[in-house]
Parts: structure tokens; C-alpha cells; sequence
């Protein structure tokens, strides 16, 4: 099945212990304001969606998303969602865990591309 987005078992690991904490989650893409370009991890509900937000995928049973503008410069690449020694952002619930997610990125190939630009992402709200 060919996907926007994975996970790696590190950061499923992560998300797993922050769902023990915080119950259901989301991700949102940052688009670089406070906090640069990072993957932000919220209790579901916290961040407001809107009609400027697409989704681009389920990692773990999480949902995740990204503003629609910002999605139009990342719609050609694949991203895995990873968790890293380091200080989450600010907002984001895996700042005490002494952990950080990224995104780790690749372009799709052809075949992948031809799939995905008949089935659009879901827009939001």
C-alpha cells in the first residue's frame, strides 16, 4: 500500500508512552513559526483544525496534519515520522521525555506519485 507517512518504532514507542499520559493524540506539522519545522504532538483536540488543514496520515492510530499551503510544497515526498535524543518544541508533549520527533523526508517515485495524484489528501474542517 502506498502511504504519505510512516513511523518508525521509535517513535511508535514514543508515542505509546505518551499516549499512557495524555490519552489519544495528534500531530500537527509546524510550519516554522515558534518552534521551526517540526512535527508538534498534542492531546487530540488541543490543536484546532481548520479548512487551511489537510491530513496526511494515521503513524500508530495518530492522526496527522499539516496546513494545506504547507502541504503544497511537501506533496512530492514521502515522510517518516522519528523520535531523537533532544528537546521536543515548545508546545509539543514529548518535551520532558528527553526525546523529539522529526520528520525524515525522500521524494516518491514515479510509481508512488502516479497512485497519489488520484487520491488526494483529506482536507479538514
Amino acid at each position: 500500500m502506498i502511504t504519505r507517512l510512516i513511523s518508525t518504532e521509535t517513535a511508535n514507542k514514543l508515542i505509546d508512552a505518551l499516549k499512557l499520559i495524555h490519552g489519544d493524540l495528534m500531530f500537527h506539522q509546524s510550519g516554522g513559526c515558534c518552534d521551526g519545522s517540526a512535527p508538534m504532538c498534542y492531546p487530540k483536540g488541543e490543536f484546532y483544525l481548520g479548512n487551511a488543514d489537510v491530513e496526511i496520515g494515521v503513524v500508530n492510530g495518530v492522526h496527522f496534519y499539516m496546513s494545506a499551503t504547507q502541504f503544497e510544497y511537501w506533496e512530492h515526498t514521502h515522510i517518516t515520522l522519528d523520535a531523537i535524543p533532544g528537546t521536543g518544541g515548545q508546545f509539543s508533549v514529548e518535551r520532558p521525555t528527553g526525546l523529539r520527533f522529526i520528520i525524515r523526508s525522500r521524494l516518491y517515485t514515479d510509481e508512488e506519485w502516479d497512485y497519489l495524484k488520484v487520491h488526494p489528501v483529506k482536507r479538514c474542517g
